[in-house]
């Protein structure tokens, strides 16, 4: 009956963005209590961080996302809660492209190289954008749109344009896609240096993943 009500007596921009407006309070409320048990965290040292991990948690880590299956909630638009040169390894697999670019991506990356021992990296993983893009235009041809729509695509993805909006937005939880220039770039305007792209890590990366990714490591150089 309110339901329905609401629906009647408001307009859908006005629900999407008082279901906004709900969303960030919770996620308020969720960064607070990450912040209080990343307190916790303060005296110690050679922390590795598995950021944005979702249900893909990592033992021996600290993982970290809004996810319940994370010990740490936090909001990663904002900084991030650890002492400088407290972390020897950063990890974050499918998670970047949904920070908006330059704004909040750019801060995460430079919160990470701050945080990170002198030595240690940062291994990101984002859908690889070049793929799509080249095979659009013909490029290359690695069969990437029927893959993509038995894989990941929506249901009501049908023709290549449709597969590449979703590979961009998917449903608006994308904010910006990476190819290996961008995100090197990106990576150099924080601090780090010797970015490289790297193979796929059984020991490290997610097997259903391994397809359609982009793996980088960068390097926070100097001694302490």
């Amino acid at each position: 009956m309110i339901g329905h009500f609401m629906k009647k007596q408001t307009t859908y921009g006005l629900r999407v963005s008082l279901r906004h407006v709900m969303r960030e309070l919770k996620i308020l409320r969720k960064h607070r209590n990450g912040i209080r048990q990343a307190r916790y965290l303060s005296d110690q040292q050679h922390l590795k961080l598995n950021i944005g991990c979702g249900p893909k948690v990592k033992s021996g880590w600290i993982n970290v996302d809004l996810s319940p299956h994370a010990e740490i909630a936090l909001d990663l638009r904002e900084p991030l809660p650890f002492r400088d040169n407290s972390c020897s390894i950063i990890y974050s697999e499918h998670f970047l492209e949904h920070l908006e670019y330059p704004l909040h991506a750019k801060l995460f990356l430079v919160e990470s190289y701050r945080v990170l021992e002198p030595g240690g990296v940062i291994s990101i993983g984002v859908p690889d954008t070049e793929w799509p893009l080249a095979e659009y235009v013909g490029t290359r041809c690695e069969d990437y749109f029927n893959i993509a729509k038995d894989r990941w695509a929506a249901k009501w993805c049908q023709t290549q344009m449709e597969i590449i909006n979703y590979h961009f937005r998917q449903d608006g939880d994308h904010l910006f896609a990476y190819d290996f220039v961008t995100l090197a770039q990106a990576l150099s305007s924080a601090g780090f240096q010797g970015v490289i792209r790297r193979d796929f890590d059984p020991s490290l990366d997610s097997i259903d993943r391994k397809l359609g990714t982009l793996y980088v490591n960068a390097f926070k150089l100097g001694t302490r």
